[in-house]
């Protein structure tokens, strides 16, 4: 059943052999794929917002390892939480620098961010909780828990956001 001719364009006349595609010069704030690394990403603001994070993950284990109140269960919990989202931030950020997401097209980058985030997030505030709680009166202690979920909180309630839309748009798109 068929509703009327179809129309095929192709770059080829009928008069003759086709002429060569013009090229274009397309700029990218990203920069060329041949490129190593992203210079772009260091001053972007994901990139400097993934930096204070690792700073302020680094403060907080170092003003809880150097406490001298260290004995609890809650506080080698809190330090294990704050290294392991150290270590995955820095995984994050290498492979946004050195562009991996491009080469490996198998995961999806935002989803795996949400759900980093998601998860940090929500080990990073219960071991917050239990350590300031721990803590009674040291002042390091209660600094280092509170501050670190509060800025580790702020940056990832943005990325998070941003993970989730591009998520979306990921599955709206498959």
């Amino acid at each position: 059943m068929s509703h009327g001719a179809r129309v095929i364009r192709t770059g080829v006349s009928s008069g003759g052999p086709a002429a060569p595609p013009a090229l274009t010069v397309a700029s990218s704030s990203a920069g060329s794929d041949a490129e190593l690394m992203d210079g772009a990403y260091f001053r972007s603001c994901a990139g400097m917002l993934k930096v204070a994070q690792m700073i302020s993950l680094l403060i907080g284990f170092i003003s809880v390892n150097n406490s001298s109140w260290t004995d609890y269960s809650a506080y080698s919990f809190f330090q294990i939480v704050t290294m392991c989202d150290l270590v995955m931030i820095l995984f994050f950020y290498i492979t946004h620098i050195f562009r991996v997401y491009r080469k490996l097209n198998c995961v999806s980058w935002p989803l795996a961010e949400f759900l980093h985030y998601l998860i940090g997030t929500i080990l990073l505030l219960i071991g917050s909780i239990v350590a300031a709680t721990r803590s009674y009166n040291v002042t390091g202690l209660v600094a280092g828990a509170a501050a670190e979920k509060d800025l580790f909180e702020w940056g990832s309630k943005r990325t998070v956001l941003r993970g989730a839309r591009n998520s979306l748009f990921f599955v709206a798109e498959s």
